[in-house]
């Protein structure tokens, strides 16, 4: 396995607090306490990294808790904060687990989930760093299809050596893209064995399975197909072949275990609260069976254990009902950063629509001048959008930014249909045109499900 040292290099080192609180500002707008809280953790992981073995063990990950409404921007930080620092990352909704001897997903399948796609993206990695020497081969095996090597003793190496480069240019050329080739496909025949979900049955299914196909023999498929997907098939299998298997889960596991952010959304929907009875026991059960993971343990994976100790968890909940202190004292204690997030103001409204990178008046520009559609949104415009926004909020139930999603998409229904025949044109959406749109989701609630 890598050393700890080896794990996050790179990119990490050039981020400090205040350059990830700028990029996360660029897509984000507000939530600077937030930003702020995991800036320094993502920080420290670098830190500790640097620390000497014996210390380096003993700094555990400070987890965070963010508590807010709905639509404020939790997942979107911590999505863009594992962007930021190339790190494994899985968004897990806690309400989707059960307690140990329920019928649903334990908790230990996050892990799971994580070092899998972790694997993935370590093996991407190395593919694409034998990419060039997999084509090379791939195009060695193209050729001996198209022209296969003399029988011994004919004697004709020096023309077929010739003939062999002038294929090698035409294929290089794209000339022989449509040629028909016969290529074998290797796999292996493995039955589908499919069990009823349960405690630890999945990892017992995935391992049934493997066990099962290293007893059966490899298969190979002929197809026919064109040069052009004969070159991309046999380029796949080359690569397959170049990469190490064992040294990519060895590096997938130490991102894991050094650099891993698991995001445990709706955690409030597993805090129990007193005086209620029925599922609130599985609540707490649930909890109870996240705490060692939080805390440190090994998981058992089908790429082998994983230990949890120096992942970051980052848990968020809109807390409408229950209130933090309805977790269990020492689900609490695991996580000892609390950031409390604020419902969003119309004058937030006004800057998440014209100041991150990715604003939704941006984005929906770009999208139309795709139909050479020129949108210009005034300013008071956006501001009647807010107003808007702010208003069905307050109304109906409160989600946050998500609203502006469906608020715009009601304003620009028109334009986004008839804009494949509106080309060359340009279309101001001013005030007056947002009232007119939306004036009746605001008058009628009934009318304002349209848009929930």
């Amino acid at each position: 396995m890598l050393a700890d040292e080896e794990v996050g290099k790179g990119h990490m080192e050039q981020l400090t607090p205040r350059q990830i609180v700028a990029e996360l500002d660029k897509y984000i707008f507000g939530l600077h306490e937030a930003k702020r809280a995991v800036a320094i953790a993502l920080r420290n992981r670098w830190r500790r990294q640097r620390l000497p073995a014996a210390l380096r063990d003993e700094v555990a990950p400070k987890n965070i808790i963010m508590i807010g409404p709905t639509g404020v921007g939790k997942t979107e930080i911590a999505r863009r904060l594992a962007r930021l620092a190339e790190a494994p990352f899985i968004k897990v909704e806690a309400s989707k687990y059960t307690e140990v001897g329920y019928v649903g997903r334990d908790v230990e399948s996050m892990i799971r989930d994580l070092v899998e796609l972790a694997v993935n993206a370590v093996r991407s990695e190395k593919t694409r760093q034998v990419e060039v020497r997999a084509r090379e081969l791939a195009e060695e095996r193209l050729l001996d299809l198209l022209l296969p090597a003399p029988r011994m003793g004919l004697g004709t190496t020096d023309s077929s050596a010739e003939t062999r480069e002038k294929l090698r240019q035409q294929l290089r050329e794209g000339r022989l893209d449509e040629r028909l080739v016969e290529i074998e496909v290797t796999g292996k025949g493995l039955p589908m064995v499919e069990m009823l979900g349960g405690h630890g049955l999945e990892e017992v299914q995935e391992n049934l399975r493997e066990m099962l196909g290293s007893f059966l023999p490899q298969r190979g498929k002929r197809r026919k197909v064109k040069v052009q997907e004969a070159r991309r098939l046999l380029a796949q299998e080359e690569a397959e072949k170049l990469v190490d298997k064992e040294a990519v889960v060895a590096e997938a596991i130490a991102r894991v275990e050094n650099s891993g952010i698991v995001f445990l959304d709706e955690v409030d929907k597993i805090a129990g609260r007193e005086g209620t009875h029925g599922p609130d026991v599985s609540r707490e059960g649930v909890q109870r069976d996240l705490l060692p993971i939080v805390e440190g343990c090994t998981v058992s994976t089908k790429h082998g254990p994983v230990r949890t100790d120096h992942i970051l968890f980052i848990a968020a909940g809109a807390f409408h009902v229950a209130k933090p202190s309805d977790l269990i004292p020492e689900m609490q204690g695991r996580f000892p950063l609390r950031v409390e997030l604020k419902s969003l103001t119309r004058e937030d409204f006004v800057r998440i629509l014209t100041e991150p990178e990715n604003a939704l008046t941006k984005q929906y520009t770009a999208l139309l001048a795709t139909e050479d559609v020129t949108l210009a949104f005034t300013p008071e415009g956006i501001q009647e959008i807010a107003t808007i926004a702010t208003q069905v909020n307050q109304s109906t139930e409160n989600i946050g930014a998500r609203r502006l999603y469906t608020i715009m998409e009601r304003l620009l229904d028109e334009i986004s249909f008839e804009a494949p025949h509106m080309g060359g044109l340009r279309v101001e959406i001013g005030a007056e045109q947002v009232r007119q749109r939306l004036s009746t989701i605001v008058k009628d609630q009934d009318l304002s499900r349209y848009i929930l």
